[in-house]
């Protein structure tokens, strides 16, 4: 048998299920963060309105500086 000189990452930024991983979660705290867990916060479990609404601003934020980050070190192209 030959052996490829490939090297296979199963862990780091530089693997498939990572990056797959990461946009995912960064599409989940853009879109689902100001929508729905404020939904979930300020309706079902009665928080306050403005905490909830600054919860939802908060995770769209990092959300954005996730993607912004994922763009920089080129794992979205």
């Amino acid at each position: 048998m030959t052996q490829n000189n490939e090297e296979v990452q199963v862990s780091g930024i530089e693997s498939k299920f990572m990056r797959v991983a990461l946009m995912i979660v960064a599409a989940f705290l853009i879109f689902v963060g100001p929508t729905y867990i404020v939904y979930l916060m300020a309706d079902i479990l009665k928080f306050d309105y403005v905490a909830s609404n600054l919860v939802g601003v908060g995770l769209l934020i990092v959300g954005l500086a996730m993607l912004i980050y994922l763009i920089r070190k080129k794992v979205i192209e």
